[in-house]
């Protein structure tokens, strides 16, 4: 019996160390698994995720950029469509037929249904950030055309998102900006991600005031911007000599900008004058507004000179005789030097009359030998069989240019002179028989287009020793209400808008066509002034919608308009 009882008692140690065993052994594993899951989250932690690849959809975009960047959920602005308020039904057509039938009386104990024209949020959610888009269709989300951000900052991380969704939106147009608190750093981080944007021309920047007013930065010579407004940032002199300089310089210029709206700011006559000066070479620019500043007669003064005529300095002189030599040389651009006449014409003193002279007999002279050589052409295409098409700048007509205000040193009376010039374009397409036996194809023309004229190389007028060019006529729409202009300045308009009337009468300009509207109201300006009068009676004929009264056989006078 001890024997058995034995045996019994090893074969149960033995059994309970085997299941010891399995038990050590599965914890190892287990524990092993565990070691080894730690490691595999520590690396997933540690490795950087991919980058995302934006597609295009902006709301998709936006929230998962907010996402990696770390922002909770409750935290990332949503995308929103704008508010638009409700169209006006059309009216009823009395001769059609009502199809609904008499409405019933209705019992005024049921409660009436909610009206459509809004609709009700949760509490302070008007106050939450958000980022209110417009669609050319709601159920495509790649269609988005418009962005506007009201009322919260825009930091760094923020515009480090935009960098990379604005560029994919396709369609994008319009980026609205109010009181969204930016700082040097992010206005110029933004500068940049504007010219990544294919179709982006509208830029509203508003409410945003930055001590070191770095706003010349949106309007660099990259720049694609079409239509920008600086409302409210209270821009001072500082920041309106930045935007002057941008504009325009002797050898640079704005290409793109064609409306500028700097109301409601703070700069003065030096700020004006520095946006007058930046407008002198500047022959793109349509709309300016400089509305609720402190522009006085000084200033009023400057833009009178600026919309007649001005003379050149030093350097537009210099840089104006470069020009005429590398049209007369067309070897300069290629390294080859000039030759020695050329060398002797650039030593001359640039304000000169002298000179001005000898260039302009030199002008006449290859304007001479060009038209000898444009007449031979003509005649070896029309022996030819060849056709040809008029120039870009006429059709049927010629190219008109301004010689200038003649006046004589001791002040005599102003004369105008209109002088013609007919030029001719090379590289026009011609037909032979090689074309039409399927030879070599005809090169592709683009179509007839008004190219942009350099100011400089505009015709000008010696007066005391002085150069004169006429003043700029691409401006159409000039806001100057709500400043401190007095009858001084208003005088100064008037001579300049008198002065580009004349001008259009004698030589119209097929793109250039002066000044159309002119806003003055809110100034110290009497009712009663004889000049303000005449000024508005001047700019209702140059109205482009204005239509004059006709008179009836009866004498009576007949409105056309509408």
């Amino acid at each position: 019996m001890s024997e058995a009882g034995d045996a019994k008692g090893v074969f149960a140690s033995a059994a309970k160390k085997v299941k010891m065993g399995k038990r050590v052994e599965k914890a190892l594993k287990e524990k092993a698994a565990a070691s080894s899951s730690q490691e595999a989250t520590e690396e997933d932690a540690n490795k950087a995720p991919e980058p995302y690849t934006c597609i295009g959809h902006f709301d998709a975009d936006f929230t998962e950029l907010c996402r990696r960047a770390g922002l909770p959920p409750t935290e990332i602005p949503p995308v929103v469509l704008r508010a638009k308020r409700p169209g006006t039904p059309p009216p009823p057509d009395p001769k059609a037929k009502d199809p609904t039938p008499p409405e019933e009386p209705v019992d005024v104990a049921e409660e009436e249904p909610k009206p459509k024209t809004y609709v009700t949020k949760e509490k302070y959610s008007y106050f939450k950030p958000n980022i209110q888009v417009e669609m050319e269709h709601e159920e495509k989300p790649a269609t988005v055309t418009e962005i506007y951000i009201r009322g919260w900052k825009i930091d760094d991380m923020m515009v480090d998102i935009f960098r990379n969704c604005f560029p994919t939106i396709e369609k994008l147009n319009t980026i609205n900006l109010w009181n969204v608190g930016l700082t040097d750093k992010t206005l110029r981080d933004l500068a940049a991600i504007f010219p990544q944007c294919p179709n982006l021309k509208n830029v509203s920047i508003e409410g945003n005031p930055i001590a070191e007013e770095p706003w010349a930065c949106l309007i660099g010579d990259d720049s694609l911007i079409v239509n920008l407004s600086l409302r409210h940032n209270e821009i001072t002199d500082r920041g309106a000599s930045g935007i002057g300089a941008a504009l325009s310089t002797v050898t640079t210029c704005n290409k793109n900008l064609i409306s500028l709206n700097l109301s409601h700011n703070k700069f003065s006559d030096v700020g004006a004058e520095a946006v007058v000066k930046g407008l002198r070479m500047n022959r793109v620019l349509l709309c300016l507004s400089l509305a609720s500043n402190k522009i006085t007669d000084k200033g009023a003064v400057k833009f009178g000179e600026l919309l007649s005529r001005f003379p050149l300095t030093h350097e537009e002189v210099v840089e104006r005789r470069k020009l005429l030599s590398d049209k007369g040389s067309p070897d300069r651009g290629t390294g080859k030097s000039p030759p020695p006449s050329r060398r002797a014409e650039s030593k001359d003193r640039p304000g000169s009359v002298r000179s001005g002279s000898h260039l302009d007999k030199g002008d006449k002279k290859r304007d001479k030998s060009s038209k000898k050589k444009d007449s031979k052409k003509d005649k070896d295409e029309g022996a030819k069989g060849g056709t040809k098409k008029d120039d870009k700048w006429k059709k049927g007509g010629s190219r008109s240019s301004i010689v200038g205000l003649n006046t004589s040193r001791h002040g005599s009376r102003a004369s105008l002179v209109a002088e013609t010039v007919n030029k001719t374009t090379k590289g026009k397409k011609t037909t032979s028989s090689k074309d039409k036996k399927g030879g070599a194809a005809p090169e592709s023309e683009s179509p007839d287009m008004v190219e942009a004229i350099n100011p400089l190389l505009d015709s000008v007028e010696s007066i005391d020793g002085q150069l004169w060019i006429p003043g700029n006529r691409s401006i159409i729409n000039l806001n100057l209400s709500r400043n401190e202009i007095g009858e001084a300045g208003l005088k100064s308009l008037l001579l300049a808008l008198q002065y580009q009337i004349t001008l259009a009468n004698l030589a119209p300009h097929p793109a250039l066509k002066g000044l159309m509207r002119l806003s003055l109201g809110r100034n110290p300006i009497r009712a009663d002034s004889e000049a303000y009068q005449k000024l508005q009676d001047l700019l209702l004929t140059r109205d482009p919608f204005y239509k004059p009264q006709a008179k009836s056989p009866d004498g009576e006078v007949q409105s056309l308009v509408g």
